[in-house]
């Protein structure tokens, strides 16, 4: 039977009240956009940092771009708690590298994978470094993500690192729409693609 990720949150979240403190999370972020639920959700539970790691994106100016917005939300958005911000280095080759002979492959198959995975293990070693209490990504709210996918890499690198993943779909309960509707009230720029050239052309022919 297919795991409600929505439900395992919820029970997270409720244990977490019974720590004595507040837990911190580190947050891998994908964009401006998908990270605004995330964030007004999760920052009456965790002190949390963004992790912005994205070496898929193309070309620079579009992760240069991104990052700024990034910024510019956490500045703007009235949340509960700080929300701290940590820039990744643009490794486009380390995206190149993974891809190659998968060029052709549909969004949200091998090459997606492969690139969740990257994006993930940046993360968890990042917060194994910082001694976080959990981690965690953004790019299940996408409807186009595949959050059994995501959390099953979550919980391999978990048991890497000895890091806690926090188990979620952001998409349920309208998260997705919420987003949409804050980055409407901030302004946010929003891109049709996910990030790399290959998503982006297929986003094209699909418009087309």
């Amino acid at each position: 039977m297919k795991k409600n990720y929505q439900i395992v949150l919820d029970k997270t979240l409720e244990e977490t009240k019974l720590m004595g403190r507040v837990p911190s999370l580190m947050l891998h972020s994908c964009c401006a956009p998908c990270s605004s639920y995330v964030l007004e959700y999760l920052s009456d539970f965790f002190d949390i940092t963004v992790f912005y790691y994205n070496p898929n994106i193309s070309p620079r100016e579009e992760f240069d771009k991104r990052v700024s917005e990034q910024k510019r939300l956490i500045a703007e958005m009235p949340l509960k708690r700080a929300v701290k911000f940590i820039e990744g280095k643009y490794e486009a080759e380390r995206f190149r590298e993974i891809s190659k002979g998968l060029e052709d492959a549909k969004e949200g198959g091998e090459r997606c994978m492969k690139c969740y995975r990257l994006r993930l293990e940046e993360t968890a070693k990042a917060a194994q470094k910082g001694g976080f209490d959990y981690f965690t990504t953004t790019l299940s709210i996408s409807p186009l993500k595949k959050a059994d996918a995501l959390n099953e890499i979550g919980a391999s690198l978990s048991g890497i690192y000895g890091v806690p993943y926090l188990f979620s779909d952001f998409k349920k309960r309208g998260g997705y729409k919420r987003s949409c509707e804050l980055s409407a009230v901030y302004g946010l720029y929003r891109q049709n693609y996910c990030g790399c050239a290959y998503s982006k052309a297929e986003a094209s022919e699909r418009q087309k």
